[in-house]
């Protein structure tokens, strides 16, 4: 590949993240330099009438990441029962959506950015519904395989202020199972919690029960967090700044790798996600494909953002501590390769 290739699509990029709508060409396109991205950490905060507005337009309790300025609604499909080769799996290994917002780094809008979990007759009508309320589609893809019901992953992302994205996207979701108004209403209280002296009955192991965490956290180097039946790591990519269109990606707004676990320690299901820069992707498939992790689906999750990602899903089945050795070993290919000119180095050359 030679430098004046390189120039060209450092280029064309920067024409994307600024926001230009001409067409680049001649000796003006090949000396337009690569934009200098803002210096990390200075997203303005939510306010707190900002949080309120949108937990009140989305009609349910998210949270605040104060570092990453970031407020999150969980939108878990709690109204499905899914099955992986016929086997059940809880909604937390993979089948929970989200949706965040977050100002830009000059603070005069914010981003919208989210992962909804549909079900194949649910794509379209969403789609049209958020694009009706002038949000946009960022992809559309699969995250498992064998899964039943066939389950589809959309993006959906918007500009605006805080409050005007929130309402948007709730009327969006408005005849969806995923407005958390429309979802299964949670079970009763315990006895005891209603005022007489039953003892409760004891619930469902969770993931603190059913798998060694020190021993996962050994080997991952991280630690994770119980969800239920199920444990689960977050990775952000704290060795690079990326931005779409003028928001810091972070990880509380989905730049992030994960591996979920559930079943029990000697017999797991591990789901995941690796964000990668492209020239991470072949490293980070051969690293998984070695430890016999499958490889379910590499694609994008964003669009317009600097330095390009792409996102990998995979699965495996087996003793939680091998599963667990496989998405260290993909881990340990993030952030490996060298720069050139703002952007990651091509791995072969074309």
């Amino acid at each position: 590949m030679t430098s004046s290739n390189v120039t060209r699509r450092a280029a064309l990029r920067a024409a994307a993240v600024l926001g230009t709508t001409a067409l680049l060409s001649g000796p003006e396109a090949l000396a337009m330099p690569v934009p200098v991205l803002p210096p990390a950490g200075k997203t303005p905060a939510l306010s707190a009438a900002e949080m309120a507005a949108i937990e009140e337009a989305m009609g349910k309790k998210g949270t605040y990441v104060e570092a990453q300025a970031t407020h999150t609604t969980p939108l878990p499909r709690n109204d499905l029962k899914v099955t992986i080769k016929g086997e059940p799996v809880p909604i937390p290994l993979g089948f929970g959506g989200w949706v965040a917002i977050k100002h830009t780094l000059d603070g005069k809008s914010a981003m919208l950015m989210s992962d909804t979990v549909l079900l194949q007759e649910e794509v379209n009508p969403l789609m049209s519904a958020a694009l009706a309320q002038g949000l946009e589609i960022g992809a559309v893809h699969n995250h498992f395989f064998y899964e039943e019901p066939r389950i589809f992953y959309m993006h959906i992302h918007g500009m605006g202020t805080p409050v005007e994205l929130a309402r948007k996207f709730a009327a969006a979701l408005k005849d969806s199972k995923l407005l958390p108004a429309n979802q299964p209403k949670p079970a009763g209280a315990p006895a005891a919690a209603q005022g007489n002296n039953a003892t409760p009955a004891a619930g469902p192991p969770t993931g603190k029960e059913l798998f060694d965490l020190p021993a996962l956290d050994k080997i991952t180097a991280k630690q994770g967090t119980v969800n239920g039946p199920t444990y689960k790591y977050t990775v952000g990519r704290d060795d690079l700044q990326s931005v779409m269109m003028g928001t810091e990606m972070t990880a509380a707004i989905g730049l992030n790798s994960w591996a979920a676990f559930a079943g029990k320690q000697d017999d797991a299901h591990i789901a995941g996600d690796i964000a990668m820069l492209e020239a991470e992707v072949n490293p980070v498939i051969r690293a998984l494909r070695a430890h016999n992790l499958e490889v379910v689906a590499v694609h994008n999750h964003m669009l317009f953002d600097q330095p390009r990602m792409m996102f990998l899903h995979y699965y495996g089945r087996g003793p939680a501590a091998q599963l667990a050795t496989g998405f260290r070993a993909a881990l340990d290919q993030l952030g490996k390769g060298k720069r050139l000119g703002g952007m990651e180095a091509p791995g072969m050359k074309h």
